[in-house]
């Protein structure tokens, strides 16, 4: 853990933290508690995750990732604190910013390394700047901006960041960017399930998506699920040979290495919940992983993940990726769930636009510009690209 006494707003101690193990656990958790929703945003910002990330070799210096979280300290104790990471590209990331860094070379400028605060491989809404209150979180994102000027670095981003990051962003100058991602959420009054769900829906979708579930159902593909400790290593081992190989017929290697699922089965393992789909002999041939937002029977939210095959089936992915977890979640009260990164074919599924927002400073006065024009000519298309995703909502009208 590196210390500078750079930050003099509000008299704290910066250190910079290159290996996350070295930041106690329980400060970063507590801190993370005294967020607006903190401890019901999944698992993603415990450092438990965070840690495993890097323990596990996926997100480290040989993969693009360098740690070098910004910490706020006063007495000793941890005031403020975030995720930073040095990347060398702008691989799993989910907010793209690769014409920005074209820009840079075509003119002799370096755009890598930049500085990314973020959850890696983790495209899902939540606090980025942990604080203790609204001012100390406004020296936090000073002390990102000094860390970044004092190395030279080109950029600063903060991804999928919530309203109290995204306000103390734009009070330091930041540029507001946003994106979309699907999300379904429960009716009210709640459907009570998967027939009542499809009943909202209009003709043509409900059909849609009966013929899917049914093209799977007479392959004679079943599904089961587990979560928690009920998930076994066998299971595991067989998620990752289904998450890996899938990531590489795309032409990829996966992004999360094996350890970092063993290392979820500890004091995470209540957090997610697998999906199993076996042929009628009970050879399993896919899976689908999700994550929930807290640990009890009946979690606010729960975020679609990772999903892979060993065989081929006509819209097994849309069974295993959608409809079982939306029928899981109309089974256990689940309020909210979110599809992940990208993809109009969710909104066939019910799930429906929503925005999200990254903030981002550049330290060239005259890209700061260019980014900005462009920011806003992108702000404008996106309002007219949500009026239109709305305007094609798959729910029915109101009698």
């Amino acid at each position: 853990m590196n210390m500078n006494n750079g930050c003099s707003a509000g008299h704290y101690v910066t250190r910079v933290v290159t290996d996350p193990d070295e930041l106690p656990a329980q400060a970063w958790d507590a801190l993370l508690a005294q967020q607006p929703g903190g401890l019901a945003c999944g698992p993603f910002m415990r450092h438990a995750y965070l840690a495993a990330l890097h323990r596990s070799g996926s997100a480290v210096p040989a993969t693009g990732w360098t740690p070098q979280w910004i910490t706020l300290w006063r007495d000793e104790t941890l005031q403020a604190a975030a995720p930073l990471y040095l990347k060398s590209h702008s691989y799993g990331e989910y907010v793209f910013d690769w014409a920005w860094a074209q820009a840079y070379a075509e003119h002799g400028l370096a755009y890598y390394p930049k500085a990314v605060v973020a959850v890696p491989f983790t495209p899902v809404p939540g606090p980025r700047l942990l604080a203790v209150d609204a001012p100390t979180r406004a020296a936090l994102v000073q002390a990102l901006i000094g860390h970044c000027r004092s190395t030279g670095l080109s950029s600063l981003h903060l991804l999928f960041t919530d309203p109290a990051d995204r306000a103390a962003c734009t009070a330091a100058g930041l540029m507001v960017r946003q994106t979309v991602q699907f999300h379904w959420t429960q009716a009210d009054p709640p459907d009570a399930d998967f027939d009542a769900f499809l009943g909202r829906l209009t003709q043509d979708k409900r059909k849609k998506i009966r013929q899917e579930r049914r093209k799977v159902e007479a392959a004679g593909v079943r599904f089961e699920h587990r979560r928690g400790q009920a998930i076994t290593p066998e299971d595991w081992d067989f998620f990752y040979r289904c998450y890996a190989r899938t990531y590489r017929e795309h032409g990829n290697a996966p992004y999360l290495q094996p350890g970092f699922f063993e290392a979820m089965t500890g004091a995470l393992a209540d957090h997610w919940l697998l999906f199993v789909a076996r042929r009628a002999d009970g050879h399993p041939i896919a899976c689908s992983l999700v994550a929930l937002s807290d640990t009890s029977a009946q979690p606010q939210a729960a975020y679609g993940r990772y999903w892979g095959a060993l065989e081929r089936v006509d819209c097994l992915h849309f069974e295993a990726c959608y409809y079982q977890p939306l029928q899981w979640c109309l089974a256990h009260g689940v309020q909210r769930f979110e599809g992940g990164a990208q993809g109009e074919h969710k909104m066939a599924r019910a799930l429906l636009p929503v925005s999200t927002h990254s903030a981002h400073w550049l330290a060239h006065p005259a890209f700061a510009d260019a980014v900005e024009r462009f920011l806003q000519r992108e702000g404008e298309g996106m309002a007219h690209y949500l009026a239109h995703l709305e305007s094609r909502s798959p729910l029915r009208h109101p009698a």
